[in-house]
């Protein structure tokens, strides 16, 4: 059964860097988990005193990999990753409000590193979209949006 539609307001700016900062916490100790670990390991049995070349190109599409698998994951099952629930937000797909698809998601994350990693391109295009929506966002036609606190 799909999850119900989310109908609320969009999440600000200051919000969502805040749980992007949060978000790097929590992702350093999933990466470590699956990445350092097995990376060790397998230098050791090679013992790999000059690795390869390609190796290096190899570790990143690892990286690339869980930190997908995470996102991807979360934002499809979810529509939130642990740091987003402390910080009530949650992705939607734009036309629905629903959790996006494994295809939105993937998009949504494909597109996520050259808007954070181009000097905070798709950042700073936040800044001047009418919506304040980040540019990975605009272009997965996905949405951040504040959801109302918990009611106990």
């Amino acid at each position: 059964m799909p999850a119900a539609p989310v109908v609320a307001e969009l999440a600000g700016l200051r919000r969502r860097l805040a749980s992007m900062l949060y978000e790097s916490f929590l992702l350093l100790g999933v990466l470590s988990a699956a990445f350092i670990l097995p990376w060790m390991l397998a230098l050791w049995l090679l013992e790999a005193r000059n690795p390869p070349p390609w190796l290096g190109w190899l570790e990143l599409l690892h990286i690339f990999a869980i930190a997908g698998g995470y996102f991807i994951w979360h934002w499809h099952r979810h529509g939130q990753t642990l740091a987003m629930r402390t910080w009530r937000l949650k992705v939607v797909a734009a036309g629905d409000g629903r959790n996006p698809s494994w295809q939105r998601a993937c998009l949504r994350y494909a597109l996520s590193w050259p808007s954070i990693l181009l000097c905070g391109a798709g950042i700073v295009w936040a800044l001047f979209d009418l919506d304040k929506l980040f540019l990975h966002d605009r272009l997965a036609k996905t949405r951040v949006v504040l959801l109302p606190p918990i009611q106990r």
